[in-house]
């Protein structure tokens, strides 16, 4: 039965549809041109840094403005394949995606995370997520604590206010807009209290999002938080 299947649906390449040899898999051509990163980067948001290492370093900005998470890591660059990457998972209904895309981000994540660390979603609004059907965030956090055989819950946190899509606007104004707007779900108790967190999201940009999901863990009596994104916006040097 599997050969069959395998005979009637061969794996595809997630990003260009090519035949590949195992499901959720790029293609060579795809693979190299998806900006995985690696090497040097920040610890705390995932930026990437120029040279290298032995030691934990950080960025600029966040030596001047720390984040209330611990550390953070991301996959990929946002852009080129990785934006394509996060757009088709988001607005594309490529629920496939996720699965490729937790098991690159366990990989950075793994060292980020403790025994009993609690794996938890950025939260969609009701609105939002009625709209979109799914929270892309909840597949990827799915799918690392399976990968990292972690405790997750997928509405652990909640967004109880409704925020505008914050593409176009400056980093003061994206925070401005997520202040307050994220919490812990009534119905979720003491679930944090005193464990790790490990934050999920798509994409960090300004880290307004991350900053306000961490403050409501940290609300909630949570231990070190830490973040993984799937893709890290970088600007172009």
């Amino acid at each position: 039965m599997q050969t069959l299947l395998r005979m009637l649906y061969p794996p595809r390449c997630l990003i260009c549809g090519g035949l590949v040899e195992s499901d959720f898999g790029l293609c060579a051509a795809c693979w190299r041109d998806t900006p995985f990163l690696s090497g040097l980067a920040c610890a705390t948001c995932g930026v990437p840094l120029p040279g290298v290492s032995d030691r934990a370093e950080h960025c600029d900005a966040c030596l001047a403005t720390p984040p209330p998470w611990r550390e953070g890591t991301a996959a990929l660059a946002y852009r080129d394949n990785g934006r394509t990457l996060v757009l088709m998972l988001k607005h594309g209904d490529r629920h496939d995606i996720a699965a490729a895309a937790a098991v690159w981000m366990a990989a950075r994540a793994k060292p980020l995370a403790g025994p009993g660390t609690l794996v938890v979603p950025v939260p969609l609004h009701l609105r939002r997520h009625l709209r979109r059907r799914f929270n892309q965030s909840a597949l990827l956090a799915q799918g690392i604590a399976q990968a990292l055989d972690l405790d997750w819950c997928p509405d652990a946190l909640r967004r109880h206010r409704h925020t505008p899509v914050l593409d176009g606007r400056g980093r003061e104004e994206r925070f401005r807009t997520l202040s307050d707007a994220i919490s812990l779900d009534p119905k979720r108790g003491g679930l944090m209290r005193d464990r790790p967190v490990l934050l999920v999201d798509d994409v960090m940009t300004s880290g307004a999002t991350l900053s306000a999901a961490t403050e409501a863990c940290l609300a909630a009596g949570a231990g070190d938080v830490c973040v993984c994104t799937l893709a890290r916006v970088v600007k172009d040097t």
